[in-house]
């Protein structure tokens, strides 16, 4: 799963009392933020996207590729040039 880094600006008031939030269960504050967010959307349903045919035969072809070890593991871009 990728992830994304985010900064938030909240009042100090509102950070103080969730930082004793956190405190009280243990977490570190992103941790408790997280747990919060997550609580928040775990009865949504999260959108899926199908791949076009084309896109699907690309990949396919890829993983088939990498399992007969015809990949090469590329370390920094230079291996690339």
């Amino acid at each position: 799963m990728d992830t994304i880094q985010l900064k938030v600006t909240l009042p100090v008031a509102l950070y103080d009392y969730l930082e004793s939030k956190a405190q009280r269960f243990g977490l570190a504050m992103a941790t408790y933020i997280k747990h919060l967010v997550i609580k928040d959307v775990e009865d949504m349903d999260l959108p899926t996207f199908k791949m076009s045919p084309k896109t699907e035969a690309v990949a396919l072809q890829a993983l088939k590729d990498h399992r007969a070890g015809k990949t090469k593991l590329l370390r920094s871009i230079d291996d690339l040039l």
